[in-house]
């Protein structure tokens, strides 16, 4: 078996890349829809956040406003409260999937995409917390993939995704790049990754980096060479 982060910056295509492996035959599952799952109304994490952030960030419906709580997060300087409150269950989520995955294959190749592996560490050091699930989340990993992006192109591609209509440029920008600034560079998580995929061509030059690695983490899985690349 074999345990693979993937990761990128806002906007680095590591959804893109995500879905190649998946039609390699990787199972992938996504921190982000699995952060989503657990922000539902009656869940202990949604609970937690309107505690911690107020009737605000409810929806007229009950559920949750993300964008409001995003907001409120950037804005005011709660990323770490926010992240403290999802991370630890998202984490959870991910390795009881990840022990299912192997119970059943125990060959396979288990991708978890998730933007902030490397912060996630380094916000729970920042809190003080020298060990635990958090502080060494990487270690739980076999190997870790980073997907790279120049800065603009990272912050185009967020415009593009959250202006369809052309509106509010201006605050999607502000938006982006405030994000980016939390996160950290490229060039730190490259150097600590043991693959590295660039994404800044074309989609067939993106898929042939994609390629070239699920060869490698296959032939590390023991896993029968019977992918859609290798058929």
């Amino acid at each position: 078996m074999l345990r693979v982060g993937l990761t990128g910056g806002l906007g680095s295509g590591k959804s893109t890349v995500a879905a190649m492996l998946r039609s390699l035959g990787a199972h992938v599952i996504e921190a982000d829809e699995l952060g989503r799952a657990l922000m539902e109304p009656r869940q202990t994490v949604y609970e937690q956040i309107v505690r911690a952030f107020g009737p605000a960030v409810v929806s007229s419906d009950g559920r949750l406003n993300r964008a409001k709580l995003a907001e409120i997060a950037f804005s005011e300087g709660r990323v770490q409260e926010l992240n403290a409150i999802i991370h630890p269950a998202v984490i959870e989520a991910e390795r009881r999937w990840m022990k299912e995955i192997f119970a059943r294959e125990p060959n396979s190749v288990a991708v978890v995409e998730s933007a902030l592996i490397f912060e996630v560490e380094r916000d729970a050091r920042l809190r003080g917390e020298a060990e635990g699930p958090l502080a060494n989340w990487r270690e739980q990993m076999d190997r870790l993939i980073v997907v790279t992006a120049p800065d603009e192109v990272k912050l185009a591609r967020f415009v593009s995704r959250v202006c369809v209509d052309g509106k509010d440029r201006t605050l999607a920008e502000a938006d982006g790049r405030n994000r980016l600034s939390c996160q950290i560079p490229d060039a730190v998580k490259a150097a600590q990754a043991d693959f590295t995929i660039e994404n800044a061509g074309s989609r067939e030059e993106l898929r042939t980096r994609v390629e070239a690695v699920w060869i490698q983490l296959l032939a590390e899985s023991n896993k029968p060479a019977n992918s859609a690349l290798l058929q």
